[in-house]
């Protein structure tokens, strides 16, 4: 008789690294052994000033000890703060805090469904937007969005970035469209400035609210604040999340005036979004990426490792600022050549790209590091 696998208290997810995460210092991560590893994967693209700042951990104690939480259903200073810095930093005119990446798009695609009153959104071939029913609508990955079909909203899907494909397209239902300016789990995948502004002519023209995914491009990981200003394209919404931060739970809404104003009281509402804890990190975040010049290191990082692979087995360097894909045709011995030298880097949904996304602040050490364990890597012959 064979017993039952005991289930675990933790419900798995992913695969986690073979090792235990206790601490984290600026690039780095440590197990509880005290080894360490350069954290060219950020927690996912979340840690954007590192792990642990200390500007971030002093805000966050300070605020702790004042406030550790109250709703929205009082005003409190540090979020208002919060609001101002943001969208002062985004260039948008108003902010929705809420908890998440997933949160954001899908309270982006309400909105866009409420003030058309159409019932029809559109999205990109390899966009990947979240796990809630709106952003499952428009995320193209069928393992998790097949099981939910008959649940998600009628998408029109199209390829990214094809200028033929965009002015075939008929927006005329579509209430909002959504897109990462930068794909990143489809294998760190860019359009042209071109491109960018003919989509936001054809939503001007169809009255068709264009909606940034920034949940990755954004606080400053392009060498500007948002994607938007790196492509010369105001959206009427853009998410935000993950480094919005520095690793604290919580998402944004960013809006025009335009959409701002057509909402009304009680529209949107989160519990926990806009918490002091949560507005303190994000004050903290952008102060140190404005004072530490994050934005122009993040720039000058990628252009060092666009030459210094040159003549590696990396074939390619694509995407923009800290969000890279590195071609490679043997990408996967490639991840555990560099997991085994200490060095943690992310897979994507094309076998042949992994993915960088340190945080801003990363060292000369680290870059060092990654580049020399590249170029010292050699495939196994077939």
């Amino acid at each position: 008789m064979t017993t039952a696998s005991p289930i675990p208290a933790l419900l798995p997810t992913y695969a986690p690294y073979p090792f235990p995460i206790v601490r984290g210092e600026k690039d780095r991560v440590y197990d509880n052994h005290g080894q360490s590893w350069w954290d060219f994967y950020g927690g996912h693209c979340v840690c954007a000033t590192g792990h642990s700042h200390p500007t971030v951990v002093k805000a966050l104690a300070a605020q702790a000890a004042s406030l550790l939480f109250y709703s929205a259903a009082a005003a409190l200073p540090v979020r208002d703060r919060a609001a101002e810095w943001i969208t002062a930093f985004s260039g948008m005119d108003s902010v929705f805090f809420c908890n998440s990446g997933a949160e954001a798009n899908e309270n982006a695609l309400k909105v866009a469904l409420l003030l058309t009153g159409r019932k029809r959104l559109a999205a990109f071939a390899g966009g990947w937007h979240g796990r809630t029913l709106l952003a499952l609508s428009v995320t193209d990955d069928p393992k998790i969005t097949e099981p939910y079909a008959d649940q998600l909203v009628s998408t029109l899907r199209m390829p990214f970035g094809n200028l033929e494909a965009l002015a075939e397209a008929d927006f005329s239902d579509i209430a909002g469209v959504i897109l990462e300016p930068i794909q990143s789990m489809a294998g760190i995948k860019t359009a042209s400035r071109d491109w960018f502004a003919a989509l936001r002519s054809k939503c001007d023209a169809s009255g068709t609210l264009l909606i940034f995914d920034e949940i990755q491009t954004g606080m400053g990981r392009l060498g500007t604040p948002f994607a938007a200003q790196f492509y010369g394209v105001r959206p009427d919404v853009i998410t935000s999340a993950k480094g919005l931060a520095s690793g604290v739970p919580m998402g944004a809404l960013l809006m025009t005036a335009a959409v701002a104003s057509r909402l009304k009281g009680g529209d949107l509402g989160s519990t926990f979004g806009g918490g002091p804890l949560a507005c303190a990190a994000l004050l903290a975040t952008v102060e140190v990426i404005k004072a530490e010049g994050l934005m122009v290191k993040a720039t000058a990082a990628a252009a060092r490792l666009r030459e210094e692979l040159t003549g590696s087995v990396v074939t390619e360097v694509v995407g923009e600022g800290l969000l890279l894909g590195l071609r490679c045709p043997h990408a996967a011995a490639l991840k555990k050549h560099l997991q085994a030298r200490n060095i943690l880097v992310g897979g994507s949904g094309d076998p042949t790209v992994l993915r960088l996304m340190p945080p801003l602040n990363v060292s000369a050490g680290a870059l060092l590091a990654l580049i020399t364990a590249i170029h010292a890597f050699v495939p196994e012959q077939p």
